[in-house]
């Protein structure tokens, strides 16, 4: 069982990382494209990769703490730490959205077309369920609240991604320069949602 579990917390260390790397590509593209095309929903996407590299850094911490062999109230401590810092992360960037967005709306910002954006778009919609689904499994195999509550950011930029791809595709096909804005507040309930439920820490691990 304990092999078992050193194999789980392995495969769940190389998914992180390996959702870090992506992240600092996709952040960099994301929020350069998005300024050079004054998409509010492209840049939101770009700052969800940095939010996203900063939960997996946190979580990469989680899992270091455990593979020293750290006591059980140790790693529960630390679960519980990082649950609520990835919950912050939601909280931050569901502001950030509807703060942006409102703007955008308010003074009828048009954003010009960005093909990379829509590519970009595409990539992490096709990539980001697939890392998820495996830091799922991970973490029901580890008993891990902080690598699920991360699965499930790595899922909001799978969410944001379709509609980053909605938004920039309907501006690009039809002119409607208020779905990029739009899109990006689509994800706002989501992202409240699982913030709140990430600051309370009520799903963490806990010692017999």
């Amino acid at each position: 069982m304990d092999l078992q579990r050193e194999r789980w917390r392995r495969i769940a260390r190389r998914l992180v990382v390996g959702t870090m790397a992506y992240n600092v590509v996709e952040a960099a593209v994301a929020v350069s494209a998005g300024v050079a095309a004054g998409s509010i929903a492209l840049v939101g996407f770009g700052l969800d990769s940095v939010i996203e590299c900063a939960a997996a850094g946190a979580l990469l911490w989680r899992l270091g703490v455990e593979a020293r062999g750290a006591d059980c109230r140790t790693v529960e401590s630390s679960e519980r730490k990082v649950r609520r810092f990835i919950g912050a992360t939601f909280v931050a960037l569901a502001i950030y959205v509807v703060i942006e967005a409102g703007h955008a709306l308010w003074g009828g910002e048009h954003p010009d077309e960005s093909v990379v954006g829509i590519a970009l778009a595409i990539a992490s919609l096709v990539i980001m369920p697939v890392i998820a689904w495996g830091k799922l499994r991970a973490a029901a195999a580890i008993g891990s609240a902080s690598l699920r509550a991360e699965a499930r950011e790595t899922l909001a930029c799978a969410y944001l991604s379709f509609a980053l791809l909605l938004g920039l595709g309907a501006n690009a096909l039809a002119g409607w320069w208020w779905a990029d804005p739009v899109a990006g507040l689509l994800m706002v309930p989501w992202l409240i949602k699982e913030g709140v439920e990430g600051l309370r820490g009520d799903d963490c691990c806990h010692c017999d």
